[in-house]
């Protein structure tokens, strides 16, 4: 296990495309991270630098407290898993596992009890004298992670090693994966597109975009903290709701209504907002007005019609378009909203009588808005 230092490290291609600009980042020893965002972010790239098939043009990349950057693959001692399976569709699972062994020139023995050992972690012991064709993908790409598993690495580097899983093999090996990181406590870096998988395996998450990491933090810190409106939007499924907002002497006048005094708005107007902002709640900030509810406080509340539900069990998803906003949160003061219809999505409680093409009452907590601002999609709040 070691320690790995990005410290400036840049990437820079001929044509003067810059894949990732002076990326600072410590993943402490034994600690899981996830590199993740969409497609071109540079979360490969940074991947493939770490690993070494990829030249460092700035800056420089320690491993264990050693300069790698000139080290070929081989001499950084880390192990990849990839997201092609690249096994050997001749030889059987135990050689598959043992190919690295070989290489190393192991005895037979010693060897036997690592395939061993990393087939009883990956629950193969049954599969050791199958082909990779008589296998499902879930397997293969365990057999893949064996490999890995075997040499004993220093670190383990995942580039979206479950992409080409369906979606109950995905759920299957993500459990995997992370009890998998937490029995060897081995230093892993893992690069994924999907958020979920990112929210649902790492110690922390690097989100990137255009080469720039935008934040680093614990999952809970992403989605309750976001930085900007990239990470607000990016972090969470579904996303953000993100509305039009304007400060005002009695408060924050959006397209729900005029939302009253909270602290986060107190402590957004003490940093001198703009005249005008970028509101985001949560879906789950929503609930429908006719259930009970525990609390005694009075929320506001809001009519929007629900253009489409969706049922998933504990749970539903109301898509809707808003219609009218009650202009100060007291009951029978509705007022129609002058702003154009803006799209909403709400995390209903499953008892919600909710139906298509309805208007529906919905209550919202104000505490739970975040405020950025309209230009530059900074967090007017405190920083995480």
């Amino acid at each position: 296990m070691a320690e790995i230092v990005l410290d400036g490290v840049s990437k820079r291609f001929p044509d003067g495309t810059v894949a990732v600009a002076e990326l600072d980042l410590t993943v402490a020893d034994g600690e899981f991270v996830i590199l993740v965002g969409p497609s071109g972010c540079g979360k490969s790239t940074t991947l493939n630098m770490i690993a070494g098939l990829e030249d460092i043009t700035d800056g420089e990349l320690r491993i264990g407290g050693e300069r790698v950057n000139e080290r070929s693959p081989r001499d950084r001692d880390i192990a990849m898993v990839f997201q092609s399976y690249a096994l050997y569709p001749h030889m059987t699972v135990r050689q598959n596992i043992g190919f690295p062994l070989r290489l190393a020139r192991m005895d037979k023995a010693r060897a036997n009890a690592k395939i061993e050992e990393a087939a009883g972690i990956l629950d193969l012991t049954d599969l050791l004298d199958r082909r990779p064709a008589h296998l499902s993908g879930g397997q293969r790409q365990r057999v893949a992670m064996g490999r890995a598993i075997v040499r004993d690495p220093r670190a383990f580097l995942m580039d979206e090693p479950l992409s080409n899983l369906d979606a109950k093999l995905r759920v299957q090996m993500r459990t995997m994966i992370s009890r998998l990181q937490n029995r060897l406590g081995t230093t892993t870096v893992y690069v994924t597109h999907d958020q979920t998988e990112a929210m649902t395996l790492g110690d922390r998450i690097v989100l990137m975009k255009d080469g720039v990491v935008q934040q680093v933090g614990p999952p809970e810190g992403l989605y309750d903290r976001p930085r900007n409106l990239f990470v607000a939007g990016f972090i969470g499924s579904p996303g953000m709701n993100l509305l039009p907002a304007e400060f005002t002497p009695e408060g924050l006048r959006t397209p729900l209504g005029l939302v009253p005094p909270t602290s986060r708005i107190t402590e957004a107007l003490r940093n001198g907002p703009p005249r005008e902002a970028t509101a985001g709640l949560r879906p789950e900030a929503f609930e429908d007005a006719r259930l009970p509810r525990q609390e005694t406080a009075q929320l506001p509340a809001f009519t929007a019609r629900a253009d489409i539900v969706e049922s998933l069990g504990p749970e539903k998803y109301a898509y809707l378009t808003l219609a009218s906003a009650r202009s100060d949160g007291v009951p029978g003061t509705a007022a129609p909203d002058a702003r154009a219809p803006v799209p909403l999505v709400a995390r209903l409680d499953a008892k919600s009588p909710v139906r298509e093409g309805e208007l529906l009452e919905l209550t919202y907590d104000p505490t739970q808005i975040h405020l950025f601002h309209p230009e530059t999609g900074t967090n007017l709040i405190a920083s995480p």
